[in-house]
């Protein structure tokens, strides 16, 4: 081991003897013992970005052995907007400089937009970051298709984390574990090498996504929770207990529903916002409280895309400042968001099955 691993270990070391600051509720979160490495050509080395733990708590993103930040770098917003690489490149480059250590995008963003977009980052920077992406298909062969243009696109020979992109429905999982289904692509990447660890993503029916993790040891869950979760078909209640008990690495998003829960967004004409997410009404909490809501969780990291390099700065700004919220404080948000639970919560199942 070179006197750099030995420095990284120690530092790690001591950061996990110190603990992170949050509330005795992240036990399980900051403790869970790194899980075997596979078998075959899988790659043991985890990234390692020095700014991390001066930025930001840190937590374990579950067996897999890896500190994560508590806020991380979602792909969405600018960096799926077709036309925007210089100001993704900012975007990347400065979430990297100021201690963010894992990075999530998908296939389906803008098309690879995305994932074009980070790799121009990626490429020269791939050991800085924990790089995560998705496939929404279902099958074998075509997620493996899309999986080369996935490493394509980034720029890279491999993902750290591999997920089954906003897993919906019971017939989806099926497909899914069938002979011929996308867990078997998942299976061979990382047997290959090509991909580190396997995850599932989702956030529209918690049960669902409760089902497809009891069936299969998926090393990590990302899913939609923010202050209104608890109003309606609760990922909070229905999924995270399991989630826990299984020892994943357990990833937020969705935590301020692309600004529209924020008490600073004004509604535009109902006629000129997408359809499945329009609302007259202004939202009701603050973006600081939005994410402390959701670092208060017992959750590893949770992603957030951004507009500009100004927004992600003060969300970077805030994650450095957290202590975790009382429960009079975390129930009090949830009071604020009852009139907004359907902007909150647009991408949940609302519409009952025939």
């Amino acid at each position: 081991m070179s006197e750099q691993d030995h420095k990284r270990e120690a530092m790690v070391d001591r950061r996990k003897f110190l603990g992170t600051g949050v509330a005795v509720t992240m036990a399980a979160v900051g403790q869970t013992a790194a899980a075997p490495v596979p078998a075959g050509k899988a790659r043991t080395e985890h990234p390692y970005n020095e700014r991390t733990h001066k930025a930001m708590p840190t937590r374990n993103l579950g067996k897999t052995g890896y500190q994560v930040g508590i806020y991380s770098l979602g792909g969405q917003a600018t960096l799926e907007i077709p036309g925007k690489a210089k100001e993704s490149e900012s975007i990347v480059n400065r979430a990297i400089d100021l201690g963010i250590n894992y990075i999530d995008t998908a296939a389906a963003y803008g098309d690879g937009t995305s994932e074009t977009h980070i790799g121009q980052v990626i490429k020269s920077r791939r050991r800085e970051v924990f790089l995560a992406s998705k496939t929404n298909l279902r099958g074998y062969d075509d997620s493996m298709r899309l999986l080369e243009r996935s490493l394509k696109n980034l720029q890279t020979d491999h993902l750290d984390l591999w997920q089954l992109h906003n897993v919906q429905r019971q017939d989806e999982v099926e497909k899914i574990f069938a002979k011929d289904g996308a867990i078997k692509a998942l299976e061979k990447a990382r047997a290959d090498g090509a991909v580190r660890f396997l995850g599932i993503t989702g956030h529209f029916e918690p049960i669902v996504l409760a089902e497809a993790i009891k069936r299969y040891p998926f090393d990590t869950i990302l899913m939609a929770i923010n202050a209104a979760d608890v109003h309606y078909l609760s990922f909070i209640k229905y999924l995270l207990p399991e989630a826990q008990r299984l020892g994943m690495g357990i990833i937020g998003m969705k935590l301020a529903t692309r600004g529209r829960m924020l008490s600073c967004w004004n509604p535009p004409p109902v006629e000129q916002q997408p359809e499945r997410l329009r609302t007259p009404v202004k939202g009701t909490i603050t973006m600081k409280e939005s994410l402390y809501y959701n670092f208060s969780l017992p959750m590893s990291t949770n992603i957030i895309g951004v507009d500009d390099v100004q927004q992600l700065e003060g969300n970077v700004k805030w994650a450095s400042q957290f202590s975790p919220l009382c429960e009079a404080e975390m129930r009090e948000l949830e009071y604020r968001t009852l009139p907004i639970v359907r902007q909150g919560l647009y991408f949940r199942r609302w519409n009952l099955p025939a």
